[in-house]
C-alpha cells in the first residue's frame, strides 16, 4: 500500500471511532499525537481505537490525543481534516448515543492505568497547570523548525570541522540560523493566538525585539542589543499585546476600531517592550543560562540524578511544560541546550524497567507482546506507551524506571562537571531520536559517546532495578500467568477457549494484542 493510502486508511479508521466528522471540533497534532476537540465525549469508542495498529494509545487531556508516534501523526492529520471536511459536506450529523460497541470489560492492570489518567486529568485542571499547558500551545509548533534547523547546524558544524564544501556551507548556516533569528517573532504570534488576541499584532510588537535598529535605543542607562530578551520578551510583550487590544475594543468605538485599535496596541505594548521588557527579560535570560551552566558545572552529578530521576513524574503532572521555554532560552543563547539530553535519560530508564517488566512476567504473553511493540518507540523516546500501559499502573515498576532516569542523568552530569558539556539543538525528540541533534564543547564524538554512555546506564540501572526490587510476592502472583488458551482446549473445540486462570480473561484486538495493556496502545521531548 502506498504511504499515502496507508495515512488516509489509518484517518479513515479513526474518524468514525471518535464520532465521525460532526463530533469533531478541533483538529491539530503535536510531535507524537492527534489532538482532536470533541463534542460528545460518550460517542469515542476507546477500545476499538486501541485496537488500530497504527494507534499507540489514548489520552484524555484538555484535548482527546491520539498516539501515532513522530512522522506518522504528520502525515495522517491533513488526511483526517480532509475526511472530516468530506464527511461534513456530504453525511448528516450522527444521532447522540455511543459510537459503537460497549467497550469490553479490561483487566486490573488496564483499569489501574485509566484510573491513573483519569486522576491525573482531574489534577492537572488547575489553573497553574492550565496557563502551562498555554505555555507549550505556544512553543510545541515551532518544535519541527527546531529540530529540522538544529540538524541542518549539526551537519554544517560537521562540514565546517573536516573542511568539506566550503562553498555549501555558509548556505546551510544560513538556513539553521534564519529561523533562530526570528524565533520571537514566531513565539508572539502563537502567544497572541494562545491568549486570544490578534495572532499578527502579537508577532508586530515581538518583532521590536529582534529588529536591528533597537541598538540606537537606551533603556535603563543601557544601549539596548538586536534579540535582547529573546523568546521570554517576545512572550511577555504578545501578553501585554493581547490585553491592549481586549482593553481597545471594549472603549473604541466600532467605527474607529480598524484605525485606532491595532495602532494603540502596538504603540503602547511596543514602548512597554523597549523600555521595560526587554531588559527584563534579558535579565532573566542571562540568569536562565548562567544558573544553568553553574549547577552543572558544581553539582553535575547530582543535579543530574535529580533531574533524571524526577523529570518521569513531572511529565505525569504537566510540570515539564514549563521547562520548554527554559530549553528555547538556552538554545537561543548558547546553540543547544544542556538539560534535555539530562532529561531524556528518563526515557532510557523506563526501557529497561519495561525489558525487565518482559523477563520477570514469563507467563503473560499479552504484556509481554504489548512490551515487544512498544519497545521500538520507546528507544526513539516515546515513552507514553511503556509507562501508562506497563509501569505505572504496576506501580513499582514506575518508581525502578526513575531510578534508572536518575542515574542515567548523574552520569551525563557527572561529565558536565568534568568540563565536557552535553547539549542538544532543539527540543522534542529523546532516546536514539535525539543523536542527530547532539552537540556540545569537546567535539561530535566525544558528545555522542557520552549520550550514548547515559543511554545505556540508564538502560542498565532500570532494568536492575526493577527486575530486582519491582515487584513483590503478590504482584508477581497476580500477573506472571498465562493470558494465552491451553493446546488441548483449541485442539478440543477446535477453536481457542478461555482457559481458568487466576487472572480475568483479556480480550484481544485484531492485531493479535490486548487493547486493554498494550503500552503501544495506551499511552511523551520524554
Amino acid at each position: 500500500m502506498a504511504t499515502e493510502d496507508k495515512n488516509r486508511a489509518t484517518a479513515a479508521a479513526i474518524l468514525p471511532l471518535v464520532g465521525g466528522a460532526a463530533n469533531v471540533a478541533s483538529v491539530a497534532h503535536c510531535m507524537t499525537r492527534l489532538r482532536l476537540g470533541l463534542h460528545d465525549r460518550s460517542l469515542v469508542d476507546d477500545e476499538a481505537l486501541k485496537a488500530l495498529p497504527a494507534v499507540m494509545g489514548v489520552v484524555e487531556d484538555d484535548t482527546y490525543q491520539i498516539v501515532l508516534g513522530p512522522g506518522t501523526v504528520a502525515r495522517v492529520t491533513p488526511e483526517f481534516e480532509q475526511l472530516v471536511e468530506e464527511e461534513r459536506e456530504t453525511a448528516p450529523a450522527p444521532a447522540s448515543g455511543p459510537g459503537g460497541p460497549a467497550a469490553a470489560s479490561s483487566d486490573d492492570l488496564a483499569a489501574q492505568g485509566a484510573a491513573i489518567k483519569a486522576q491525573q486529568k482531574t489534577k492537572n485542571a488547575t489553573p497553574f497547570k492550565l496557563f502551562l499547558r498555554k505555555i507549550a500551545n505556544i512553543f510545541v509548533p515551532l518544535i519541527p523548525a527546531l529540530i529540522g534547523c538544529g540538524i541542518i547546524a549539526g551537519l554544517n558544524g560537521l562540514l565546517v570541522n573536516l573542511e568539506w564544501l566550503p562553498a555549501v556551507t555558509p548556505a546551510l548556516a544560513a538556513m539553521a540560523s534564519g529561523f533562530m533569528a526570528l524565533i520571537a517573532v514566531f513565539v508572539g504570534y502563537n502567544t497572541a493566538k494562545e491568549f486570544g488576541g490578534t495572532p499578527i499584532l502579537g508577532g508586530a510588537v515581538a518583532a521590536i525585539i529582534v529588529f536591528p535598529g533597537v541598538a540606537n535605543i537606551d533603556a535603563f542607562g543601557q544601549t539596548l542589543s538586536p534579540g535582547q530578551g529573546g523568546v521570554l520578551g517576545a512572550l511577555g510583550a504578545a501578553v501585554l499585546a493581547v490585553y491592549v487590544e481586549k482593553w481597545c475594543r471594549r472603549w473604541v468605538p466600532e467605527a474607529l476600531d480598524v484605525l485606532v485599535t491595532p495602532t494603540l496596541t502596538v504603540l503602547i505594548s511596543g514602548l512597554v517592550t523597549i523600555f521595560g521588557l526587554m531588559y527584563v527579560a534579558g535579565e532573566i535570560s542571562s540568569a536562565i543560562g548562567t544558573f544553568a551552566d553553574w549547577l552543572l558545572s558544581n553539582g553535575g552529578a547530582g543535579a543530574g540524578f535529580v533531574l533524571g530521576g524526577l523529570f518521569l513524574p513531572l511529565v505525569m503532572l504537566g510540570l515539564h511544560q514549563a521547562l520548554i521555554p527554559i530549553h528555547t532560552t538556552l538554545i537561543e543563547q548558547q546553540g543547544y541546550t544542556v538539560l534535555l539530553p539530562i532529561l531524556a535519560m528518563a526515557g532510557a530508564g523506563q526501557v529497561g524497567a519495561a525489558m525487565a517488566v518482559y523477563f520477570r512476567l514469563p507467563r503473560n504473553e499479552s504484556i509481554r507482546r504489548t512490551i515487544k511493540s512498544a519497545l521500538p518507540a520507546g528507544l526513539l523516546g516515546v515513552g507514553e506507551p511503556l509507562i501508562y500501559g506497563v509501569s505505572l499502573p504496576l506501580g513499582r515498576p514506575f518508581i525502578t524506571a526513575c531510578v534508572g532516569g536518575a542515574f542515567g542523568g548523574g552520569f551525563v552530569g557527572l561529565f558536565n562537571q568534568l568540563g565536557d558539556t552535553v547539549g542538544s539543538t532543539a527540543i522534542g525528540p529523546s532516546g536514539w531520536a535525539l543523536f542527530p541533534l547532539l552537540d556540545g564543547n569537546h567535539g561530535l564524538g566525544s558528545t555522542i559517546a557520552i549520550y550514548g554512555g547515559g543511554l545505556l546506564v540508564g538502560y542498565v540501572a532500570g532494568f536492575l532495578a526493577t527486575y530486582f526490587f519491582g515487584f513483590g510476592k503478590d504482584l508477581l502472583a497476580e500477573f506472571n500467568v498465562s493470558q494465552e488458551p491451553a493446546p488441548s482446549t483449541v485442539a478440543a473445540t477446535g477453536g481457542p477457549t478461555p482457559t481458568p486462570t487466576t487472572a480475568p480473561n483479556r480480550p484481544t484486538g485484531p492485531d493479535g494484542t490486548d487493547p486493554g495493556t498494550d503500552p503501544a496502545k495506551a499511552p511523551a521531548g520524554v
